[in-house]
């Protein structure tokens, strides 16, 4: 058994409403919230391809006072912009955010700068050199948000949102817990409408999350459960997913392990594999035509590899858990669980090397460049200590 440390769990005030018709307690949750002026945020995709701006107007009747529905991928600066723009209009109390990561990003981000005095360069994540990032405190009162979803998206209940700076190719980071939402809607019909392939490919996104934080060598017998319950109802959905596209309990269950995976992150102290998510960020911001997904396929394993030495306590309990490796030394069983979570990836037909994605070698330099500067590399169980290991890492994943 474990040896469990002292440890701290938060938690925050939040509703869930899933299944058929879930969207019909919108109102009650406007009003749980005492909100009189609704605004919607969303994409094209959303407000065009979809009933579900109809279905949330009628819902909101007399509280609904416009929508944006200018979200883009990565949240890019000038959308946001856009967004406030509209929201301050309309003189919004309350923000629906409405589709998967950028919209609820982008609420975020509308929030933060519809309060916050200063441009979003003054107020985001600053990487003071040779010194750990500081995060400014954003202390204006903020406006509540209500999340409808269609992917099961990690953004739904972050505390930290980025803004894509499309001057400068990079992200801005904000962190102000206050823009958690109130209620996340989990509507059967809704989560039908998004695509099967971005489905999986926002699923696989989370899962990376999933199995990164179950291989954690830090523990709570709290947070343990929602990591270990997300692990299996996404080993269980994604391929059911693959071969069901349309099976509505598979998408609200990969919704589950993607909310219970985020929970686990509000239960423990930092993370072991902050590399992993480095990469993926600056992955995802230099090449717009990879997904989510494929950023995680591509980074998740070879993160794992990457910290063994500080990790095998926790891979191998990810390795149990998946039931890989028996008989098995140590360290043996602990590398098994990475070419476990390789091959699942794989048999989704996703890129798990570079190259499969077409980035050049000749764009290693750059990752890594740009992943020393992001917040989570500060919380790796293994400390990088210059941009060549990362170099060295990445020509290994080309």
């Amino acid at each position: 058994m474990e040896i469990i440390t002292p440890f701290k769990h938060r938690s925050f005030p939040l509703s869930i409403h899933a299944g058929k018709d879930a969207l019909d307690s919108l109102r009650s949750e406007v009003d749980r919230v005492r909100a009189k002026r609704a605004f919607i945020v969303c994409g094209q995709s959303v407000a065009n391809k979809t009933n579900l701006i109809d279905r949330i107007k009628q819902n909101l009747d007399d509280r609904y006072v416009g929508l944006f529905d200018g979200v883009e991928a990565s949240s890019p600066l000038p959308s946001v912009q856009n967004g406030v723009a509209a929201a301050r209009e309309a003189k919004a109390d309350l923000i629906v955010a409405v589709g998967g990561g950028s919209a609820m990003v982008t609420a975020r981000a509308i929030i933060i700068l519809l309060s916050e005095k200063g441009s979003i360069q003054d107020i985001c994540t600053q990487y003071p050199s040779g010194q750990a990032p500081i995060s400014p405190r954003l202390m204006a009162p903020k406006i509540p948000n209500i999340l409808v979803l269609t992917t099961p998206s990690t953004a739904m209940t972050r505390a930290g949102t980025a803004v894509k700076d499309v001057a400068r190719n990079h992200r801005l980071e904000l962190f102000d817990p206050k823009t958690r939402p109130s209620c996340l809607i989990w509507d059967e019909e809704a989560l039908l409408t998004a695509p099967s392939e971005l489905f999986i490919s926002t699923a696989a996104s989370a899962l990376s999350g999933i199995f990164t934080g179950a291989a954690s060598p830090h523990s709570n017998p709290v947070a343990l459960g929602d990591i270990l319950h997300a692990l299996r109802l996404s080993l269980e959905s994604l391929p059911k997913l693959k071969s069901e596209p349309l099976n509505a309990t598979a998408r609200i269950n990969l919704v589950a392990a993607s909310f219970l995976s985020n929970r686990y992150l509000d239960g423990m102290r930092g993370r072991a594999f902050g590399i992993v998510s480095s990469l993926g960020h600056v992955i995802d911001t230099l090449y717009t035509n990879l997904s989510h997904g494929d950023s995680s396929s591509l980074t998740t394993a070879w993160g794992m590899r990457f910290n063994l030495d500080k990790t095998i306590p926790g891979l191998i309990r990810l390795a149990e858990a998946l039931g890989t490796g028996a008989g098995l030394s140590r360290g043996a069983l602990a590398m098994s669980a990475t070419d476990y979570v390789e091959k699942f990836y794989k048999d989704l037909n996703m890129p798990t090397r570079l190259r499969d994605a077409n980035i050049p070698q000749e764009d290693v330099e750059k990752i890594a460049n740009d992943a020393m500067g992001d917040f989570y590399l500060h919380q790796n169980a293994r400390k990088v200590m210059h941009q060549s290991e990362i170099v060295e890492l990445l020509n290994q994943m080309w």
